[in-house]
Parts: structure tokens; sequence; C-alpha cells
């Protein structure tokens, strides 16, 4: 099989166009249709639905996506493991993480990462549990930092514990307590973040036998807050997320106390390329606690 082929498919699903996936391969547009014609014939099937707007994958193409991903790493886990026994270290990372990580830790290790490394491209997509694992799972990212759940189906490396707040609106009646009772939560007006499915709120009130009654859901945790300040309800966050926000909430530890763990997952530390070992080395060094 060939990779040109590999990569012409894979760069019209993301371009969903053979002429955005031409720019971006440096080919014609023709070219790139007779790379994914030639990977076609040579499986069998169809991979593109052609139509005016452009392509979209097969259901057969969005199956083979995964493999066709993890078969263009492999190529490219070659070539940095021979860059690197020639004394050069060269690559990309693709970083999938919370959006509390990507504000608060990653630049960081990334400032001094570059430094050592600059050849090294990095790309850092930010998201929800649900798409990072999404990314985690069809290749599309190296590496994910992100929170623990159980079971988790990839290699995981702890870093630190983030204590989970209660974050309140300033007319709150437990504003000026020391802590929130985490069983008030049935009787607020709930605000859930992670499109109304925050997977670490959901397993602390599954663990708590709570019920809250939600009231609102949000994609962003920074709208959840922007929603608190103006009085419409409360919510339940990791500390990290609502460091620097600027807006006027109170945030209470809970009672009794909560915590979740965040980390690195990824597939294989063992199997991952220089990079991606070098890239997860520095990010333990820096972040562990």
């Amino acid at each position: 099989m060939e990779s040109a082929r590999c990569k012409a498919f894979l760069a019209a699903v993301e371009a969903g166009s053979f002429s955005k996936a031409a720019e971006v391969l440096n080919y014609t547009p023709s070219g790139v249709s007779q790379l994914v014609s030639a990977l076609e014939n040579e499986l069998g099937f169809s991979l593109l639905r052609r139509n005016k707007k452009g392509v979209i994958p097969t259901e057969n193409g969005e199956k083979i996506l995964p493999a066709v991903r993890e078969f263009l790493l492999q190529e490219n886990r070659i070539y940095q493991l021979a860059a690197e026994m020639n004394g050069l270290l060269i690559g990309s990372i693709t970083i999938a993480a919370y959006s509390s990580i990507a504000t608060h830790w990653l630049p960081g290790v990334i400032r001094a990462f570059q430094a050592d490394y600059p050849q090294i491209q990095i790309k850092l997509m930010e998201g929800i549990r649900q798409e990072v694992t999404k990314w985690l799972d069809e290749k599309i990212a190296d590496v994910a930092f992100l929170s623990f759940k159980d079971p988790m189906p990839y290699e995981w490396i702890p870093l630190a514990n983030d204590p989970m707040l209660a974050v309140l609106p300033k007319t709150h009646p437990l504003a000026a307590a020391a802590s929130y009772p985490l069983q008030n939560c049935e009787a607020e007006r709930f605000i859930m973040p992670a499109l109304g499915r925050d997977v670490d709120v959901v397993a602390l009130f599954q663990n708590n036998n709570l019920n809250p009654d939600i009231q609102f859901s949000t994609l962003e945790n920074f709208a959840a807050m922007a929603m608190i300040e103006q009085g419409l309800g409360m919510s339940i966050m990791n500390e990290l997320i609502t460091r620097k926000w600027q807006g006027d909430v109170v945030k209470l530890p809970l009672d009794p106390p909560q915590q979740i763990t965040l980390g690195i997952a990824l597939p294989s530390l063992q199997n991952s390329s220089p990079s991606v070992k070098r890239f997860v080395k520095y990010a333990v060094d820096r972040l562990t606690c």
C-alpha cells in the first residue's frame, strides 16, 4: 500500500474536497482524485462519496480511517527513528487536551520543549472528554491530557490531583461559607458543562447518590461561569479550569472534599514516536506533583 494514496485519502476527508486537499498536499485536484481512486481499486471498495459540494467518507471509508491514520503514523515513526539515529530529532506531535490543561499547564511545557527541539511541530487540540478520547481512538491525536476514568483503555500516567469546587454567584446564601455541602446540589439550579454531561461531575454525583436539577447545559466551563455570574445557577468544576477567571463568582471547596486525577493517556508509550516520548518526559518532569 502506497503512503501517498493514504495521505491523499486522509487529506480529502479532513479537507472535505479534492481541491482543498490538493492545496494541503501541493498536488493538483486531479492528482488527489487519481490517488484516492487507485487506493479504492487496491482495496476493492469505495472510500469517498463525491458530490458537487465536495467529498465525504463512505461507511467503509469511515471504518478504515483509523487504520489509515495508524499506517501513516507508523511511517512517520520510521522517519523519526532514522533521524534520531542520525543525530537529529524531527517530526510532529498532535496533543489532545482539556481546555484547562491546554490553558494552564501545556504552554510552559511546550515552550521548554520547543526551546530544545525547535524542529518538532506541535498541534494542540482542545476539547471536552468526549472529543479528546475520540481523537485518541481515531488516531488523530498522539497523546491526550485528561482526567482518569475507570476503566482506562489507554496507558495512563498520572500527573496531579485537582480538587473539585462549587462555583456560586456572589448572591448565593452560602457565598460566605467555608465550604459547600455537596448534598445541597439537589436543591440548586445546576449548570452542567460538557454538553450537559461533564464526566467528572457525573461520576461525582453517581458516587454520592445525588440527583441534581440540571437547569442549563453548556459546552465550555467558561460559559457556565458567565451564567453563574448572572445568578442563573451554580455548578461544580475542577479547580484548574477556574484559574484566572475574572468573573464575579465564589469558589468554595466541597464538603466532603472531592478531587479528580489529571494525567496523560496514550495507546502505548513504548511504541510511540521518539518525539512523543520526549514530550511526555518533559510533561512528567514539569507537571508531576
